[in-house]
């Protein structure tokens, strides 16, 4: 790979995850901090699909390797991290790309996190056991 080959950027968060994505002109291999994505993501076939879904919309599959860095969460946090870095790096390769991604909600943020324990209960909502007698 030549240092001065075109680039795209991308980085995308959910949860506690952020991925960092970097596209390069390629032939469709996908590396997730330096690992294969079938090593990285074990038999979760779901989520390989699911993270593909941006490259698949806008009939880009073969066309870009993309490099990520991910880091925090959990699988399933970081594969929708993952998601949102390819999706931001695809709309900032080509501006027709943006309309395609944005009608399929993959431009948008989860802003969903987890609420915050509050005290005098176990968890955020969940209260003790309570005992009559």
């Amino acid at each position: 790979m030549t240092s001065n080959a075109i680039q795209y950027y991308g980085t995308g968060r959910r949860k506690e995850a952020i991925a960092r994505v970097r596209l390069v002109p390629g032939t469709g291999n996908i590396t997730v901090n330096n690992r294969d994505l079938e090593d990285y993501f074990g038999g979760r076939v779901g989520l390989k699909e699911y993270l593909a879904r941006p490259l698949n919309v806008t009939e880009s599959v073969n066309r870009f390797d993309a490099i990520i860095l991910v880091h925090g969460g959990g699988i399933t946090g970081q594969c929708h991290a993952i998601r949102h870095g390819i999706a931001r790096a695809l709309a900032e390769a080509a501006p027709q790309n943006r309309a395609m991604l944005r009608n399929e909600g993959m431009l948008t943020r989860d802003s969903r996190i987890k609420e915050r324990k509050k005290y005098g209960r176990k968890k955020a909502r969940k209260r003790f056991q309570f005992s009559k007698r």
